[in-house]
């Protein structure tokens, strides 16, 4: 039977942009039409965005840009869409940008096309008298949102129930919040990156026994089995929605790796039959993959490595030769693009863009970069003044680590 819009079974009539009678009423939002503010971040906008199809919006972002002079610095991620890359200062990954930006003391503004624990990174880095911006809030992380502050609290007091939090050393990766870095800061851990996590490693078993390693389990091992010489059976995966995070104190006692049970939504999509697949499909092929993927993939590639890393690759790369990337689709692309003579393609059939960086497109750059013009900050980002202090505290541990400290 065929119903009117509206219409629930034989001559009832309801409200649709309401749940059921004595429920609390609930607006029903449609996509790209309406938002909410209370469950929502990044969607309160002073002005209205620029719609989309407007086809003046490079010239604004231009005219803006112009307009704001040496005011303005444009902080660039490798997996930016096209659009906004345009108009970076500078590219590249999410530490190297951060630094980037402390390197520029005189730009009273940093506009940070990427994603939020980038711009907390880069606020954290730069001085007082700079405001970092995240053109739009909901650029968020999905690795970085796996792992919570209060979740990580209770793990390490499961570890001091298990005995062994005395001879642990946390270790975060770069793709974490603030808070995160200030909780290894403050409990004698470290910052680390994708090519630097072996020294970080290193570094870490020379304070102690074990290392809780947040919030990418694939990092964490595939460095630890890869690079430290650890074996599988050392690594535990800590899964905080669990009690004790599924694992047994024995369990814990017998681990050296104590792995976060968290991973990138982009790189843990590729899978080790995506590389058997490429390698029937294309002769010859070389398959690089970032660190992130999945520890089977890592296995079956030639070559693994960060971000910077694989950028560098494909530039030293002989003309003619084929390569299937493990990484973001938006940079392999752009790869593709500069590097005509090689055959680059990306490892897996299925598209995958990373979905919380695309949030900063092309509208939100001008709305930001407009109401700068009109003195107004939008969106900034701030860390408060202990979080900033010991998530230092980590990065400068970092820092003061021999070797790269890339992405």
């Amino acid at each position: 039977m065929h119903h009117a819009a509206g219409q629930v079974g034989r001559g009832t009539m309801v409200d649709v942009t309401t749940i059921a009678e004595g429920s609390k009423s609930l607006p029903l939002l449609f996509l790209g039409r309406d938002t909410d503010p209370h469950s929502e971040r990044g969607v309160e906008c002073p002005g209205a965005l620029p719609p989309a199809s407007d086809p003046n919006l490079v010239e604004r972002a231009l005219k803006a840009k112009a307009a704001l002079g040496d005011q303005v610095f444009v902080l660039g991620h490798h997996y930016q869409r096209d659009e906004v890359i345009q108009f970076a200062d500078v590219t590249g990954d999410s530490f190297k940008l951060a630094r980037d930006a402390a390197a520029r003391p005189d730009a009273p503004y940093i506009v940070f096309c990427g994603v939020h624990f980038m711009a907390e990174s880069a606020d954290i880095l730069t001085n007082e008298n700079q405001t970092v911006i995240l053109p739009d809030l909901a650029a968020g992380c999905s690795m970085a949102d796996m792992a919570r502050i209060q979740q990580v609290e209770a793990a390490w007091d499961a570890l001091a129930d298990a005995g062994v939090a005395d001879v642990t050393v946390p270790v975060t990766y770069m793709n974490s919040s603030a808070d995160i870095k200030a909780f290894c800061g403050r409990n004698g851990g470290a910052v680390c990156t994708s090519s630097n996590a072996d020294v970080a490693l290193d570094w870490a078993f020379q304070q102690g026994e074990k290392v809780l390693f947040l919030p990418d389990q694939h990092l964490g091992r595939n460095t630890a089995v890869q690079k430290m010489g650890i074996s599988l059976d050392e690594c535990v995966v800590y899964d905080p929605h669990k009690p004790g995070g599924g694992l047994t104190p024995e369990q814990l006692a017998d681990a050296k790796m104590i792995l976060w049970r968290g991973h990138c939504s982009v790189h843990g999509r590729f899978t080790a039959a995506a590389v058997d697949d490429v390698r029937s499909r294309v002769p010859g092929v070389n398959v690089i993959v970032h660190p992130e993927c999945q520890h089977e993939v890592v296995l079956k590639a030639d070559l693994v490595g960060s971000t910077e890393y694989i950028i560098n690759t494909l530039e030293a790369a002989e003309p003619g030769t084929s390569w299937a990337v493990g990484t973001e689709l938006n940079l392999v692309q752009r790869l593709a693009k500069q590097h005509t003579d090689k055959n680059i393609v990306f490892l897996d059939k299925t598209v995958c863009y990373c979905a919380t960086m695309n949030r900063i497109d092309l509208p939100h750059f001008v709305w930001a970069l407009e109401n700068l013009v009109a003195g107004t900050v939008v969106n900034p980002i701030k860390v408060d003044p202990e979080t900033e202090q010991y998530a230092k505290i980590a990065l400068d541990r970092m820092l003061a680590l021999p070797g790269k400290t890339r992405d």
